[in-house]
């Protein structure tokens, strides 16, 4: 009898029930059973604020430990949380197609963000989301709260928080019950969010079985892992950690890959971002649900040549995304990014 498949994951109801929609797929790709392996993590233990953690792996490093041990075969990472540079011997086997990337506001009663009266209490964990909120409405009393989903909607249901700032993702794979409250989808546009959110990742070792490999890659859609690798390049380029005060979106529509990237001042007073369009060649996209990235008038606007220079790259679909996020970077860098890219988020 074949031995099932492992898949290690977190003990989170929201990773424990992303995990399971993972491990189906892929019982159904393969033929084997999967079972679930919790591990705990150490952003599960250590309750101090993301910005003190500095957020370079700590929702993955424990997991990677245990693949590389052999006590699993393969991860399922809430992308956003996964640190930009790859261990040696681990690989990225597929990131299936993506949920909804934006964020909601969570309230008792709707009101939007910008609409709160002074004073009141929102909670957030994200130096990004804290800076984005303080962007749009200075008046907020913003609290470093950590959690569940459950346990952060519950403080404004009870009233000790007037919002929360939730990953839309998240509530959906949780079953999208708010439990009478009020959600707000922030548009991308003007709110972008973290690099890879609304995405997972699906890691084993490089030397799994060829058969296995080959069940997981079959979850891998190239429209989600091109638009990812380009917001990713874009905060490895920085020099920044997973949870540093950096939005990114990337789409592709049309035989286009749009992009834009904004860094903020972690009291939202201030913010560089650029927009880029560059034509890559036509690829089958699955249905993404989450808003395209549209014009504004307060970023530059830059696109790629009309010549399909941009898309001429031997590399591929992959490597072009890579390219572009490589030359935002590198555009934000000259306009002072580094400057409001805190010391404890590159370290």
């Amino acid at each position: 009898m074949t031995a099932p498949l492992r898949l290690g994951t977190r003990r989170s109801a929201l990773a424990l029930a992303q995990s399971q929609m993972v491990a189906d797929a892929v019982a159904a790709a393969s033929g084997r059973e999967v079972e679930l392996v919790p591990i705990v993590s150490e952003g599960d233990v250590n309750r101090a604020s993301l910005s003190q953690l500095g957020g370079r792996g700590v929702f993955a490093n424990g997991l990677r430990e245990a693949l590389a041990a052999g006590r699993c075969d393969f991860l399922v990472h809430s992308l956003k949380d996964l640190p930009t540079a790859q261990p040696e011997g681990l690989v990225i086997a597929a990131t299936p197609p993506r949920e909804d990337a934006r964020d909601v506001v969570v309230t008792r009663d709707g009101t939007p963000l910008h609409a709160l009266e002074a004073g009141a209490r929102v909670g957030t964990g994200s130096p990004r989301r804290i800076a984005q909120a303080l962007r749009h409405n200075p008046r907020l009393d913003i609290h470093d709260i950590r959690g569940n989903v459950d346990s952060r909607l519950a403080r404004v249901r009870d009233g000790e928080l007037d919002a929360v700032i939730l990953a839309a993702a998240g509530i959906s794979r949780l079953g999208g019950e708010l439990g009478g409250l009020r959600a707000e989808a922030l548009g991308l546009a003007e709110w972008p969010t973290a690099p890879g959110q609304g995405s997972l990742a699906v890691e084993t070792r490089a030397d799994i079985g060829a058969d296995t490999l080959a069940a997981l890659a079959a979850l891998d859609d190239e429209a989600t892992r091109a638009a990812i690798t380009a917001e990713r390049t874009v905060l490895s380029v920085l020099d920044a950690g997973c949870h540093a005060p950096v939005g990114t979106h990337a789409s592709i529509a049309d035989g286009d890959l749009r992009l834009r990237a904004v860094v903020y001042a972690l009291d939202g007073a201030h913010r560089i971002g650029i927009d880029r369009t560059v034509r890559v060649e036509p690829v089958r996209v699955e249905p993404m649900r989450s808003e395209p990235v549209r014009a504004d008038p307060g970023y530059a606007r830059e696109t790629g040549s009309g010549n399909g220079a941009d898309a001429a790259d031997d590399g591929g679909l992959i490597a072009r995304a890579a390219r572009i996020g490589r030359e935002a970077a590198r555009r934000l860098l000259e306009r002072g990014a580094a400057d409001l890219v805190p010391r404890e988020s590159t370290t």
